[in-house]
């Protein structure tokens, strides 16, 4: 193990122990400066994302910039209060007392971000577990290092090392910083890494938060207004050029409409990106030649509707539709995570059900419809992370929502409030008073067990 790493964890260690968490004043002017910086930044921040793989400017502001000033701003605003004891009615068996719960700092975190929105994913968590009192290390990802190479200088800007610090590296650096013990560890990526993740945090009973992915269905029953439909799917999946976890990964369309939602789905791509996406100002890149190769394969062992070109110089994959695929295809097994969108037609809801629920809990489910009875149904009979009715995605822009996995798309959730609770342990403390103490509970128990009985309901 680099003892450059180990170091630095010791550091950091050490620290928390010796400090403890600064006191909340303290941490608000942090993240006020943090603000400043990055907003002092934004332009190379921008730049950034376009470097590692030309993520348009708009796109860099609205999924990356915008959501961290929001978080930002909400715990500026509300940490003070939100890190307040919180007073509970105390119990009769505890009379007299007053009963408390405190959220504390875990202690020394490791966050380990994804590449797709490498801004975004790893300062967000970042500002909470730093914003809650914890030591930090954070560990971006090694796909996208011109915008890992920015947050290192953000944040050696404001913290010390010893209470945060950016790692950057390659899996095997990952893998040093996992065998280390942690109080926690916040991990967005993929399912198969997300299971190595828990592994490791396992050998030490770590708790853990898990933002992973999944086979995101989405629905398109027949009362649907196809014309909508098609230009918000379109939207949310190409989006990043299709590489965010949350986006549609297939599509689900009542047979009868499925022509119509073709041509729509057809006409909003080319409204949106031109008839060449290639030359589109406004459509990002694949990450790097792997995923292209992958992506490129998966289009061409299916039946294109629409779109299929590639470029390998520039990793680019056109906004592609695929035409009925099997579920026994490669496309289908797992989560796509790329600019290319099955579309399977059903007949009823027992197609639904068989085809839905022959994946695992997805991160987010999508439902369009104008039959609320349908749309509720639907929700109720599937479990998931997240959703949505009558769009996609845009349950992630609400921090007042926990946003999280279910079973193999995650464990845990965060964004604003919730943050705030995942960075924390609830702590229970009574403060029993000496100016009463009733005998009762205390031995012999001769007689008392008749009385027990009698008052059992209101204890």
């Amino acid at each position: 193990m680099s003892q450059h790493i180990k170091g630095i964890h010791d550091k950091q260690a050490e620290f928390y122990i010796k400090n403890g968490s600064l006191p909340v004043k303290e941490r608000i002017q942090q993240l006020k400066k943090l603000k400043s910086e990055i907003n002092f930044r934004e332009n190379e921040i921008i730049e950034a994302l376009k470097l590692d793989f030309q993520k348009p400017v708009f796109e860099s502001m609205v999924t990356e910039i915008i959501v961290v000033y929001k978080e930002l701003d909400l715990f500026i605003k509300n940490l003070e209060r939100w890190s307040q004891p919180k007073s509970v009615r105390s119990s009769v068996l505890n009379f007299p007392s007053s009963d408390k719960i405190h959220h504390r700092p875990y202690g020394n975190v490791l966050i380990i971000a994804p590449w797709n929105y490498p801004f975004q994913l790893a300062i967000n968590p970042f500002i909470a577990a730093i914003a809650t009192g914890n030591t930090v290390t954070l560990k971006p990802s090694e796909l996208t290092p011109h915008t890992s190479t920015i947050l290192e200088k953000i944040i050696k800007k404001i913290f010390t090392e010893e209470q945060a610090t950016v790692i950057q590296g390659d899996k095997e650096v990952a893998q040093q910083l996992l065998d280390l013990k942690w109080n926690y560890i916040f991990f967005t990526g993929s399912v198969a890494v997300g299971k190595i993740v828990h592994q490791a945090a396992s050998q030490h009973l770590t708790p853990v938060t898990l933002e992973l992915g999944g086979k995101n269905p989405c629905v398109v029953e027949a009362s649907a207004k196809i014309q909508l439909t098609a230009k918000r799917i379109v939207w949310g999946k190409f989006l990043n050029a299709g590489q965010t976890c949350i986006a549609p990964d297939y599509i689900l369309v009542e047979k009868s409409i499925k022509p119509r939602l073709i041509k729509a789905l057809k006409e909003e791509i080319i409204a949106a990106y031109g008839k060449n996406s290639i030359t589109s100002p406004d459509y990002a890149r694949i990450i790097n030649q792997s995923h292209f190769e992958r992506l490129k394969n998966l289009i061409e062992e299916n039946k294109v509707l629409f779109g299929g070109q590639t470029d390998a110089d520039e990793n680019f994959i056109a906004p592609t539709l695929i035409d009925e695929p099997q579920q026994s295809d490669k496309i289908m097994e797992d989560e796509i995570f790329g600019p290319i969108l099955p579309i399977i037609s059903y007949e009823n809801e027992n197609d639904l059900k068989k085809i839905i629920r022959s994946y695992s809990t997805p991160l987010a489910f999508f439902v369009f419809t104008e039959n609320k009875s349908f749309a509720n149904k639907i929700m109720a009979q599937f479990p998931f992370g997240g959703g949505v009715i009558n769009d996609v995605v845009i349950h992630f822009a609400n921090e007042k929502l926990p946003f999280g996995g279910l079973g193999n798309s995650g464990i845990g959730a965060y964004h604003g409030k919730h943050s705030f609770y995942c960075f924390t342990h609830q702590q229970a403390i009574v403060d029993r008073k000496t100016w009463l103490d009733i005998p009762f509970r205390y031995a012999p128990y001769h007689n008392k067990l008749k009385w027990l009985k009698k008052f059992k309901n209101w204890l």
